[in-house]
């Protein structure tokens, strides 16, 4: 069943799935100091070491896919139209925790919230309802959300 959702989300128009290629190293330079998000604070050119974007941003390889967002439902949350997100399908889904998940074998991301044994898929955006995951709805939980990856 899985496979078929998946096939059929691959053919769909609003979402683009990559499998993330890790087999090749780019390691990027990674500097030990910190930027100051607030008040300029003096610059120490202290290089520390290489980093390569693969290890930092994928867990399990064979368990990560990265998936293309279309559309503003998470605007709050720092997801945004465009961005592609990182999901990891191995980890552990918990109580406010960004997902991707299928309804009626449609995908979505949502913020999941547990609200005694009602569960809820909550959108980043006040113009949109948060949904109720009933028993007469097909649902799956396809993984967690681990980064967001936009242009600035």
């Amino acid at each position: 069943m899985e496979k078929e959702i998946f096939e059929k989300i691959k053919e769909s128009e609003n979402f683009e799935i990559y499998n993330p290629e890790t087999d090749s190293k780019i390691k990027l330079p990674l500097y030990t100091d910190e930027i100051s998000a607030g008040f300029p604070s003096p610059a120490d050119d202290h290089l520390d070491r290489k980093l390569d974007l693969n290890e930092y941003l994928i867990k399990n390889k064979s368990a990560t896919f990265l998936i293309k967002v279309n559309g503003n439902s998470m605007i709050d949350a720092g997801i945004y139209d465009g961005d592609i997100l990182v999901v990891d399908r191995s980890l552990e889904p918990s109580n406010g925790k960004i997902i991707i998940g299928v309804i009626n074998g449609e995908f979505t991301v949502k913020r999941i919230i547990k609200k005694g044994k009602r569960i809820f898929l909550k959108a980043e955006n006040k113009n949109f309802k948060s949904i109720e995951i009933t028993e007469d709805m097909d649902f799956k939980l396809w993984g967690i959300v681990s980064f967001s990856i936009h242009k600035l």
